[in-house]
């Protein structure tokens, strides 16, 4: 089965040229030009993947997204943004975005982040128990997007709810800063080079600090893993 794609752009030019590259790669696309049959589309659909025009008429991008993660936490949305729309890539990350691209984009690069998104999407869904991941006393529920260890809740920003799916998704094994930056950003990274760094210590500190032993170890080196306790002993940081 084809996988399937919402679009929801209002620029008739820029949803026509998406709509032709997307079915040329070989996906099912669905179009929608305004905030209020997109949200209709996005929440009736059983759409793989949502590429989101954050400014649309009627209700905003932003909005649209808000209200489709009440009840779809689990469908990945790419925003589709303003060059320079500061706040709207902070709000829409905030409020569940997987990513976003800016405009004007190339289209290689947005190809490779939807591949990036559904490969990760695909990851959780083919889990033993899709909705649930564990490692040691830290559970997961992919459905609710709860995080809790030893019972206690740990509120996470999105991007950091990624990077700790995508390491139990791995847990036990060492990932690289590489492997990293694909599948949890989704392309090359052109910013910082420490924000890996950034991101594993506020991790770490919501994850493992106050608890009795750490999860999240350093490969000098290599990269990052997550580990139960009876895994290899790996150097921490």
């Amino acid at each position: 089965m084809k996988t399937t794609i919402l679009v929801i752009e209002d620029e008739t030019q820029i949803a026509r040229v998406l709509k032709m590259e997307l079915e040329y790669e070989g996906y099912r696309v669905a179009v929608e030009h305004d905030g209020a049959s997109g949200l209709k589309a996005a929440m009736e659909s059983e759409a793989d993947l949502i590429l989101l025009d954050v400014m649309l008429p009627g209700i905003s991008g932003i909005e649209v997204l808000r209200r489709l993660r009440k009840t779809n936490k689990k469908t990945p949305v790419i925003l589709l943004t303003a060059r320079n729309a500061t706040w709207d890539k902070v709000a829409g990350l905030d409020h569940g975005a997987n990513d976003y691209v800016t405009k004007p984009f190339e289209i290689e690069e947005l190809l490779a982040r939807i591949r990036a998104c559904l490969r990760n999407s695909e990851k959780v869904e083919t889990n033993e128990n899709p909705s649930l991941l564990s490692v040691e006393d830290l559970i997961i529920n992919t459905e609710t997007r709860e995080v809790t260890r030893a019972g206690q809740p740990i509120t996470l920003t999105p991007k950091e709810y990624d990077f700790l799916v995508y390491l139990i998704l791995n847990k036990n094994k060492v990932v690289t800063r590489e492997k990293i930056i694909i599948n949890v950003w989704g392309y090359e990274y052109e910013g910082e080079t420490n924000v890996i760094d950034v991101f594993i210590r506020h991790l770490r500190q919501k994850v493992d600090t106050n608890f009795s032993f750490p999860l999240i170890h350093t490969v000098r080196g290599i990269g990052y893993t997550i580990k139960e306790k009876n895994g290899e002993n790996h150097n921490k940081n």
